[in-house]
């Protein structure tokens, strides 16, 4: 209907506006719900070429397009807006164009070729709440951007090297428990997940750390430095000396920075950094290591992947991609992009684009992430020179990080690096606060699709409705429901917005919940089991309220969903079904479709109620939700 009054405006512009017009000044819009109307036409733009007041220009417009367009059956023009209303055998016809293209609003790889980076976990720990508001956010922004007609490539890189990662190499070295076969702890001697196993050693580092870290303390300030390099010592002394005459934030900020020096001064972390030296230099037995601990941790990730329903079609490694940022590094030092400290660490300066000066190589020679990071990207387009961009779906605390990874890629050269993007999302938070995994107190993965899954067979089996089920009808019901719950919670939030998770209201079937959507599926499935067979058409009838509104909103799912691809936004997605699974539920309470006496209306009803769950169906499908036809 846009492209018929624009077409009409554009060639009767002489006749209404005195002279003819730019595409561009006409402008839609939703019509706003306290206001009859359809369609908005913007009228300030022709007001001064019509020379007269916005309510006088929009009823002469109103009046030309009424008469004009057999589909307009009145309108009314509020300040400088045009409120068209459209028939209802316009209505009717736009319900038939629904039908006839079902879930194919945009063909199929049609659109470049687009990579989602999600995950992205590192191999010292089990996937945690955390993780899931990013796996979730990018499996649903890939089956978006597919939707949308991109051809897409899910990946992640997995984090597999590192100071982080020789933490727990090391701690299982030291202070796993040996038993009476003269084996350390494995998941194999002790049914523990791999993943789970190698997340306890990071916390257990932790630990020792922080004992070791208070010893060194305790030794500076009793004036003691036996032990400790002369850079180390007079870097502390400039620190204590620098509190003199401060406020109590400085003085607090300083004694993190002698904190942080203690703590790298301790002989576990100098053992870890050791490692991570011979891990670089392929040192056998760290290898050896490394690749054991680092195969359990993959077993106890494709579990949990495969339970929350996600898949990856290329894998990244930071312990292969390092070595190219390497490369990149040293090309960029003899081409003068960086420069050298006297410790033989490498930098560059972003000073000039209003960011700072970042490391990029430490004075070891060993790599720090952003290194990698550089590495990944030039691996990508190596893989699939066709890519369109990038989709970094990482955490908003790595804003700065990514500015400065894509102006670095540009200085080297990569004019492709404007074409990724960082889709920062906010932290996720519990109701006792933020989460952090060397101290243990994060809400596993795991277990937290288990207590969800477990919330909703006691939510389920409380209404009865499960009756004449198998048992392995309703496990795998109470699965769909939790997993609904959980997935639909963390996605139904703007990305960009820091979150509080509450596994209670996300299982709940009131309210903006998934197990709500899809109980408001499952009711119209039931609905349309009891009808039978019908002709999947609508007839010439008049509508009443509900039904336009609902083919209204059924109307907009092309460019709602245009919107969340662009934005890379599922809740733009999630806004919209929740309010048509809203709409269809009042009209199911309010009518009573199956003993209407009118067949015409009756089959429309039906018909109306098949797109309904449809569309429920095709974006729930969409952000990697299941649909279980009962409930």
């Amino acid at each position: 209907m846009e492209n018929q009054i624009k077409t009409l405006l554009l060639n009767h512009a002489e006749l209404l506006f005195g002279a003819s017009i730019n595409e561009s000044l006409i402008q839609f819009q939703q019509a706003r719900k306290e206001i009859e109307g359809d369609l908005t036409l913007l009228v300030f733009p022709f007001v001064k070429m019509m020379r007269t007041s916005p309510i006088a220009a929009g009823e002469k417009i109103g009046a030309f397009l009424q008469e004009h367009c057999d589909e307009i059956e009145k309108f009314n023009v509020v300040n400088g807006f045009l409120n068209l209303v459209f028939t209802d055998a316009y209505w009717i016809s736009v319900g038939n164009e629904l039908l006839a293209k079902g879930n194919n609003y945009f063909e199929p790889n049609s659109k470049p070729l687009m990579m989602v980076e999600f995950a992205s976990p590192n191999t010292n720990k089990p996937l945690h709440l955390g993780h899931l508001r990013n796996i979730f956010l990018g499996d649903a922004v890939a089956g978006i951007l597919g939707a949308y007609g991109h051809e897409v490539i899910r990946t992640q890189i997995i984090n597999d090297r590192g100071i982080h990662i020789c933490k727990s190499m090391l701690a299982w070295e030291r202070f796993s428990p040996i038993n009476e076969k003269g084996e350390r702890e494995t998941p194999f001697n002790t049914g523990l997940k791999g993943d789970k196993l190698v997340g306890k050693y990071y916390v257990e580092f932790d630990k020792h750390l922080k004992v070791e870290t208070s010893s060194v303390l305790d030794d500076w300030q009793k004036g003691d430095f036996s032990g400790y390099n002369d850079k180390t010592i007079q870097r502390f002394k400039e620190l204590e000396a620098a509190k003199s005459g401060k406020s109590e934030e400085t003085i607090a900020g300083i004694e993190d920075k002698i904190k942080e020096l203690a703590k790298n001064a301790t002989p576990l972390m100098r053992d870890a950094q050791e490692m991570l030296i011979k891990w670089e230099a392929r040192d056998p037995q760290v290898y050896l290591l490394w690749t054991t601990m680092n195969g359990w941790v993959y077993e106890g990730f494709n579990a949990t992947y495969e339970k929350m329903g996600v898949s990856f079609d290329k894998l990244y490694y930071e312990s292969d991609t390092f070595l190219i940022g390497k490369d990149e590094v040293q090309r960029g030092l003899e081409e003068g992009i960086f420069y050298k400290k006297e410790d033989g660490s490498v930098w560059i300066d972003l000073t000039d684009e209003g960011l700072d000066e970042k490391l990029v190589l430490r004075g070891d020679g060993t790599a720090v992430y952003i290194t990698q990071d550089i590495g990944t990207a030039i691996d990508r387009y190596k893989d699939f020179p066709q890519l369109d961009g990038i989709v970094y779906t990482v955490g908003n605390e790595q804003d700065y990080h990514f500015k400065v990874l894509f102006l670095i890629l540009k200085k080297l050269g990569y004019h492709w690096a404007e074409n990724c993007f960082h889709l920062s999302y906010g932290m996720v938070d519990l109701p006792s606060g933020k989460m952090k995994s060397r101290e243990g107190t994060v809400v596993d993965a795991d277990d937290l699709m288990a207590d969800v899954i477990e919330k909703a067979a006691e939510m389920t089996a409380e209404r009865g409705h499960i009756e004449g089920m198998t048992e392995v009808e309703k496990v795998n019901l109470f699965r769909q429901i939790g997993l609904a719950g959980l997935k639909y919670y963390l996605l139904k939030v703007d990305p960009k917005k820091r979150m509080l998770f509450n596994p209670e209201e996300s299982i709940d079937l009131n309210g903006n919940t998934g197990p709500f959507i899809q109980y408001s599926f499952a009711r119209i499935q039931s609905l349309l089991a009891k009808a039978g067979t019908f002709d999947l058409k609508f007839q010439l009838s008049i509508l009443n309220e509900e039904e336009k509104s609902i083919l209204i909103s059924l109307n907009q799912y092309e460019s709602v969903l245009k919107e969340a691809a662009i934005e890379c936004s599922p809740s733009v997605l999630i806004n919209f079904i929740y309010d048509l699974a809203k709409q269809f539920n009042h009209f199911y309470q309010k009518h009573h479709i199956l003993g209407e006496t009118n067949e015409v209306i009756k089959m429309n009803r039906l018909v109306l109620a098949y797109l309904s769950a449809q569309r429920i169906k095709n974006v729930l499908t969409i952000i990697g939700v299941e649909t279980p036809s009962r409930m």
